[in-house]
């Protein structure tokens, strides 16, 4: 199903307004209630976060940026100094690539942050650059393991132990473990017997997006494209005698939905009106197609995504030998799936076989899930990346993790480099810190599911086409397939 004119034109016009205005914002605006003193400005909500708190926050892509929040922490730091020396950990990639504003990324700022642990590096290009100039620590921790070691920490356990990661880098017997650059940072696993157990800092900071809150300060999520890790997190932050900040894009009456974190759990409220649904959608005017709710036909909401990737230039334009690619990996799927499977399905070229899954009728067989926790309907691509369009179920990461090592039967990858033993590298692009991408959820993933497809080109950066029913290639490129990975 393919757009009309108008409706082209309606989403253009929002990404233009979006694009004019995207570095706007009014950190002094404070929306207060007489009766509540957690309502408080974001400025006011930056002075509760002390010099060398543990800060965790909740995001992917371009879903949940609580970027009011991360404008104002950078902005009283400058004007301050404080708060400094923070430990910053988020599980998901949701940084702007050293080019979209309002990302945490914000807080990539000498001083600010002197450590940072996360599972997706590749979108931090402020963090990375101080890591390569030894200005920020740097801890990487597998996207699933993280979050499963959250929610121990919630449940007031210090480790969380498992047999996910034995064999990669991540393990100190066979890699260089958790610090990404400098050995002396320390390491964030131990190996016992035939597991490895990983721990963190408690977090005392836990603050995160999410879509209205009552007069009370109960927190609600009714119309979110995704929740993370923010209830988890928060319950680890209130373990350790921490605050919990919820930046809100709406005040609503009591019984709006069901409660997602009670008002005893927080700290303050920040309410905001320009607090996004995700990348360019305010709660306040959110999509419905990024929700449980949405009676939207899934071809246009598709279509409306893809057009407006295209518009942003997030999407790469695919060739016919990728499309061949994408084309044998859906009759891989084709092939081995039955009815009932739950099948995960990661970014780049996996998209394009998602999207020949859902054209060849396969979609209403599956249940495709993302690491975010959005289940069902089919994942959203580019910079919405994390939700999902018409999803049918949204619950939180440690949750959808759990679900995966219990149930997950497919995921369909793409691949950096193998290698003649069968390694795979997906995390290292190249030498420093700012080519480094992280392993997301890959370890997880292919450690839970039972059938796990890569698909990829044979080189990067190559050019090639098909003539004759032959594959020619016109300007080779860097290759995929070496004798041992990077």
């Amino acid at each position: 199903m393919s757009l009309t004119f108008a409706e082209k034109a309606r989403v253009l016009a929002h990404l233009i307004k979006w694009r004019l205005t995207w570095n706007r914002r009014n950190t002094h605006y404070r929306f207060t209630l007489p009766d509540n003193p957690k309502f408080m400005g974001p400025r006011d909500a930056v002075r509760l976060i002390k010099d060398g708190d543990v800060v965790v926050n909740s995001g992917l892509g371009g879903n949940q940026r609580a970027s009011i929040m991360y404008w104002a922490i950078k902005e009283v730091f400058l004007e301050t100094g404080h708060p400094r020396g923070l430990t910053l950990m988020s599980i998901g990639g949701h940084g702007g690539r050293g080019k979209a504003p309002g990302t945490l990324d914000e807080l990539g700022v000498e001083g600010l942050v002197t450590r940072f642990i996360s599972g997706h590096m590749e979108t931090f290009k402020a963090v990375l650059k101080l890591a390569d100039a030894g200005k920020c620590e740097v801890q990487i921790i597998p996207q699933g393991t993280m979050a499963l070691l959250w929610d121990a920490l919630a449940r007031g356990e210090s480790e969380y132990c498992t047999t996910t990661g034995t064999g990669t880098f991540v393990d100190p017997r066979t890699g260089r473990g958790t610090p990404l650059m400098d050995p002396a940072h320390g390491q964030l696993v131990t190996v016992k017997d035939d597991m490895l157990c990983f721990t963190c800092p408690k977090p005392n900071v836990s603050f995160f997006n999410a879509p209205a809150a009552d007069r009370k300060g109960n927190i609600y999520v009714k119309n979110c494209s995704m929740v993370g890790e923010s209830y988890e997190m928060s319950v680890a932050a209130k373990k350790n005698g921490g605050k919990v900040i919820a930046n809100v894009g709406l005040l609503v009456d009591e019984g709006y939905d069901d409660i997602f974190m009670p008002a005893d759990m927080v700290d303050a409220v920040v309410v905001y009106p320009g607090t996004e649904q995700t990348g360019s959608i305010s709660h306040r005017k959110h999509w419905p197609l990024f929700t449980t709710n949405s009676d939207l036909p899934i071809e246009k909401g598709i279509a409306m995504l893809k057009f407006a990737n295209q518009t942003l230039g997030i999407t790469p334009r695919r060739y016919e030998v990728e499309n061949c690619l994408a084309r044998l990996a859906a009759a891989t799927f084709a092939e081995n799936g039955r009815k009932g499977m739950f099948v995960n399905i990661g970014v780049g070229l996996p998209e394009e076989v998602c999207r020949l899954m859902f054209e060849g009728g396969l979609f209403e067989d599956i249940t495709l899930l993302t690491e975010s926790g959005v289940m069902g309907g089919l994942p959203a691509p580019g910079v919405f990346f994390g939700a999902g369009v018409n999803p049918k179920r949204i619950i939180t990461s440690p949750q959808i993790f759990k679900m995966c090592y219990e149930k997950l039967d497919v995921t369909c990858l793409g691949v950096l480099q193998a290698d003649s033993q069968g390694n795979v590298n997906v995390s290292k692009r190249g030498e420093g810190a700012i080519n480094y991408v992280g392993p997301g959820g890959f370890i997880d993933l292919t450690t839970a599911a039972k059938m796990v497809v890569f698909v990829g080109t044979w080189m990067a950066h190559a050019k090639m086409e098909i003539k004759d029913g032959k594959l020619n290639i016109t300007q080779p490129g860097t290759p995929k397939f070496v004798d041992k990975v990077d």
